[in-house]
């Protein structure tokens, strides 16, 4: 798969971008838009990666900068899972072994394909922090080996004014559950 963008989508994600940290500036106070851009610029693989984020309902934003290893980190910030995203098992090794009512793929493949990560528990935690997210969906969320060796995943969601995390079988799918991405350029 090609991972280049037109002229004409490169312009328009930059774009979105500036405007959601323009209205977001107390997330990066310290934080120079022309010096994201430039590093967005030299990093057209992470740009399709942003615009794909996008084009499947993620509302990416910069979330965060990283002083020690000088990298921009970008966050789904839709107020609900996203919706390009979602009716996924956890990842294909449970899709493989569902016999019947397959979903269309897996949350770890199309993150993959799309060169982001899943949030990890902290993650998610950490960007509830900043604006409360999936009041009625719910997120697919990097799993730790020892649960998912066991058959199980874990997912996020926010209820009743709080952040809960749940568990369910790899091999689940349900029409309110996506994931949520996270990219560091």
């Amino acid at each position: 798969m090609k991972k280049s963008l037109s002229t004409e989508d490169k312009s328009s994600i930059l774009s979105l971008l500036k405007t959601r940290f323009e209205k977001q500036m107390p997330w990066h106070k310290a934080i120079e838009w022309t010096e994201v851009q430039t590093k967005l610029e030299s990093n057209n693989d992470k740009l399709w990666s942003l615009w794909q984020m996008e084009t499947t309902g993620g509302e990416p934003e910069l979330v965060e900068y990283l002083k020690e290893s000088d990298e921009y980190v970008f966050c789904d910030c839709s107020p609900e899972s996203p919706s390009g995203r979602r009716s996924l098992c956890y990842d294909d090794e449970a899709l493989n072994t569902r016999k019947e009512n397959k979903p269309k793929g897996s949350a770890l493949q199309m993150a993959f394909e799309m060169g982001i990560e899943l949030l990890n528990e902290k993650e998610y935690r950490k960007l509830q922090e900043f604006k409360h997210l999936d009041s009625k969906t719910s997120s697919w969320l990097q799993t730790p080996a020892d649960v998912r060796k066991l058959g199980g995943a874990i997912f996020g969601d926010f209820r009743y004014d709080r952040v809960f995390i749940y568990h369910n079988g790899v091999q689940s799918y349900y029409a309110a559950r996506g994931f949520r991405g996270i990219l560091k350029v």
